[in-house]
């Protein structure tokens, strides 16, 4: 029965209160949770700048202390009246006819409608006459239509504690660390006095905290010596980060995108194409393996895994967390440059455009190549160079002189055009980077770059990533793989592509530079490449399987340089462990060639200057009709010729001495850090000498017989070929350069 006016119990107000299931629908937290795919949260971020709510809590999980402390505080008779305490009115009435002071008639369900309706709510000036009466009208008709506990829980949820802290979830994880079933009847009684003046001073929210807390434990004595310094610290903590989770850099990117598409999160959870049992690992694995690596300068890494189906980003390590000092720095987005890993994508055009086969023979010696800056002369890492070699070992090798020969045919503007149709996002012009392109010269983020290794898992078929699945079909097509390689666009020939990742799974062919136990080698198929930018500021490694493309790359986000970090020993650990995570349950499919693809047998020519074999006869693939069955060069075949023609192919030819063959004086040996330092070897090579002839390095003996395996250092250095007597028979002169090994590593 309404107690007021007719006039008032017909306000609009008073006929439109919510019910209990509207105010708990209609309940927003200013935290947004990220859910992965599996519909486990990822990462909790703040959305809503003006107030600071927590999820909605309900009644059973309130601790039964705070239930009782707030109640003692605010409304004794809470469970007996029907919204309104007529006898606290009546006692604030007569209190106020003496002028004196009593506790407020104001009930936990009159608060509510003044938290619900914003017509009954207490302005600056307190409340008129009718706003009173228009409250106490509708606190009857809440206590009719909800239930008690439904009110005491809307209550504790809406009701502003202290600043901009809105509901006890919010309040229990800000001030006390801890979910609200956890609070003790100290933390309870504090948490109570802060809804009568949430913004009084800690020594008075102590002393109103004091009452409750005896009013709780009554009749036994209760002692609050030690509430007051307890109060002062509870409110000075921040305990409730405004992020927190194993996401934050990949949550951020997805809300941002979700407003850029006219999208404001509506919700308190958006779901992302994130695994959170990968995105775990992904970050424990960066972590111990950058803390392996702290003693050589390095503390940053990050890490994609992206589904070569859909696209879906599966993991995303945006940064190494406390190792870092620049946590918030985005690993993933940051430009960098990415070494050698854009080669792949230069013999890939390449081959589609039937200047090369994986079998063509490209010379591995020193290049001078004039530009309209003067000579451009690259190098290998380690500058032993190793001749005439096939494109498959120059690819899987990594090495940088028959690269940029690759691009003098190919052209750095085609080369240019062919990378940003892999979706690399290059700022400058082809001419702008020249012939260095070919070694990764340009800046590109991490996420883009492993998206186009995507395209070549792909069959060269691009499509963007994608962060937040469209629909819950998606992971059905993703573990189908019916969705994705249909889509977007072809970036190179699906021969070529397929070629070159043949190319970058053979591990025979990346022998000659990471050994035959390389971390690269996994027991499933894969394909993967490694790359080092200058002065070794950067480390990555790239690869895929047919299922999945993972992408990983180590430095520092202030640019300094790493210590003795290879391709080996930085990021590619990481990319092994992960890709065999991956794997661990499934087995991996060969890929199948595209119909313009065939396999024939090839030999290669006689063999070199130094003796060996150029490369050994096998299968290879071809893009069809650029098949054959030899390669060998002109000059190669008539030295091994001469060779032949000899008496006795291993004796000296009379009167002629044994000479130095290589490496030719004025070599410059150019180190890179990309190559383990124990396969950086420089190979000297005498012309059908004796098991007597030895070797000095600035005039000390280093070695003996026909070849010599030198580990180099900075520096330069005068080589003398000498007979058992000392006789002078042959000398060159090398100079080395970059980050070399020490001497006493030899």
């Amino acid at each position: 029965m309404c107690l007021a006016t007719a006039a008032l119990c017909s306000a609009p107000g008073v006929r439109a209160m919510p019910s209990y299931d509207e105010v708990r629908q209609d309940f927003r937290s200013s935290e947004t949770l990220v859910l992965s795919r599996e519909g486990q949260t990822l990462q909790r971020m703040r959305t809503d700048a003006t107030v600071r709510r927590g999820d909605w809590i309900a009644i059973a999980d309130v601790s039964p202390a705070l239930r009782t402390a707030l109640v003692l505080s605010e409304d004794k008779r809470f469970f007996e009246h029907s919204g309104v305490d007529w006898r606290a009115v009546s006692s604030a009435a007569w209190g106020n006819l003496w002028n004196q002071r009593t506790r407020g008639a104001s009930t936990i369900t009159m608060q509510l409608a003044g938290l619900l309706d914003g017509d009954w709510r207490q302005g600056s000036g307190g409340r008129s006459v009718m706003q009173k009466l228009g409250q106490t009208v509708a606190a009857q008709v809440l206590d009719r239509r909800w239930r008690k506990d439904q009110i005491l829980e809307a209550y504790l949820n809406l009701v502003p504690f202290r600043g901009e802290l809105v509901g006890i979830d919010a309040l229990s994880r800000t001030l006390f660390g801890k979910a609200p079933h956890g609070l003790d009847e100290r933390e309870a009684a504090v948490a109570a006095a802060l809804v009568r003046a949430p913004n009084a001073r800690p020594a008075l929210v102590a002393q109103r905290a004091c009452g409750v807390l005896k009013e709780m434990r009554k009749p036994q004595a209760t002692s609050c010596d030690a509430l007051d310094l307890f109060t002062t610290g509870a409110l000075q903590r921040k305990a409730f980060d405004p992020s927190e989770g194993v996401a934050p850099h990949f949550s951020r990117q997805l809300l941002a995108q979700l407003k850029k598409q006219g999208k404001p999160v509506q919700s308190m959870q958006v779901r992302s194409s994130i695994s959170a049992p990968l995105q775990r690992i992904a970050v424990e694995t960066l972590e111990r393996h950058l803390r392996e690596l702290g003693g050589r300068n390095v503390e940053d890494g990050a890490i994609v895994v992206l589904d070569n189906a859909t696209g879906e980003v599966l993991a995303w390590v945006g940064s190494s967390g406390l190792l870092s000092q620049a946590s918030e720095v985005d690993g993933v987005l940051a430009w960098r440059q990415p070494g050698s890993t854009l080669k792949p994508f230069l013999y890939a055009e390449a081959i589609a455009e039937k200047r090369l086969t994986a079998a063509s023979l490209i010379e591995d010696s020193p290049a001078y190549i004039p530009t309209a800056n003067g000579l451009y002369i690259p190098q290998n890492y380690d500058r032993h160079f190793k001749g005439w070699v096939s494109a498959r070992t120059a690819l899987a090798a990594s090495l940088n002189v028959p690269a940029v020969r690759t691009l003098v045919m190919v052209g750095t503007d085609s080369f240019h055009d062919q990378l940003r149709a892999f979706g690399l996002p290059l700022r400058e012009s082809g001419g702008f980077y020249g012939f260095s392109l070919a070694l990764g010269s340009a800046e590109v983020p991490l996420l883009q770059l492993t998206n186009a290794y995507r395209a070549l898992a792909n069959g060269g078929r691009f499509s963007e990533v994608v962060i937040q699945p469209s629909s819950p079909t998606s992971s059905q097509a993703s573990r189908t793989g019916a969705a994705g390689r249909e889509g977007g666009r072809q970036a190179i020939d699906a021969g070529a592509a397929f070629i070159v990742g043949d190319m970058l799974s053979d591990p025979h062919a990346r022998v000659r530079t990471f050994g035959t136990d390389s971390v690269l080698n996994t027991r499933f198929w894969s394909a993967v490449k490694t790359g080092t930018s200058k002065d070794m500021r950067d480390n990555w490694a790239l690869g895929w399987s047919q299922r999945y493309t993972v992408g990983v790359w180590v430095g520092n986000a202030s640019g300094a340089p790493m210590h003795d970090v290879s391709g080996t020993s930085g990021a590619a650990p990481i990319w092994a462990e992960l890709m065999t995570w991956l794997h661990r349950n499934q087995r991996n499919q060969l890929p199948v060639p595209p119909a313009n693809v065939v396999k024939a047998r090839v030999q290669f020519g006689a063999q070199d200057t130094a003796g060996s074999w150029l490369e050994s006869p096998r299968d290879e693939w071809f893009l069809r009709g650029t098949e054959q069955a030899r390669f060998a060069i002109d000059e190669v075949e008539s030295a091994a010729a001469a060779r032949a023609s000899r008496p006795g192919a291993s004796a000296s030819v009379a009167g002629l001495p044994p000479r130095i063959l290589s490496p030719v004086s004025g070599t410059i040996v150019a180190l890179d850090p990309d190559i383990p330092p124990n396969r950086q070897r420089v190979q000297f090579v005498a012309s059908d000498a004796p098991g007597t002839v030895r070797w000095l390095l600035n005039g000390k003996e280093q070695g003996r017989g026909a070849r010599w395996a030198w580990l180099p250092w900075p520096g330069r250095y005068k080589v003398e070929l000498v007979d058992a007597k000392g006789l002078l028979l042959d000398r060159t002169e090398v100079e080395v350069r970059g980050a070399g090994v020490r001497q006493s590593a030899r």
